[in-house]
């Protein structure tokens, strides 16, 4: 039952982001670009986002598992250390050479477009050295 919801919370996300453009490249550098021609549909995608999260997160949080009857996996860390903001700076970076972030990227994967597969392939290198390098 878990893999059947992951694998229809998934394709409703890729759902969402394909309606939505987030999946577009040129779309998302459009919406970066606040300086020239800029795109500011994106921002509607995610204000609506961010108030969906805003409203059912609240209550999601008062139950006491999930509808599958598992534990809630929330974050414990909660300070800003030097890996988050170099995380963070390599991911704004990234998005907006490319227009794609990770969700997306994945979307993408089945246009085969040889940018889209590069990037795909950097992100999994990246996260496998991420985790060679961290100490255990």
């Amino acid at each position: 039952m878990h893999l059947l919801t992951s694998f229809i919370s998934g394709l409703i996300f890729a759902i969402g982001l394909s309606v939505s453009g987030m999946v577009n490249p040129q779309k998302v550098i459009g919406f970066l670009n606040i300086f020239g021609d800029w795109d500011p549909s994106l921002a509607f995608v995610m204000g609506g986002a961010v108030l969906f999260n805003f409203v059912f997160f609240r209550m999601i949080l008062k139950r006491e598992s999930t509808l599958l009857k598992t534990d809630f996996s929330m974050p414990v860390r909660k300070a800003v250390d030097k890996n988050l903001v170099f995380g963070s700076i390599l991911f704004g970076i990234g998005w907006g050479m490319f227009g794609i972030c990770p969700g997306p990227g994945l979307v993408n994967l089945f246009r085969f477009d040889p940018k889209i597969l590069v990037f795909v392939l950097a992100m999994m290198v990246g996260m496998v050295l991420f985790r060679k390098t961290q100490k255990q």
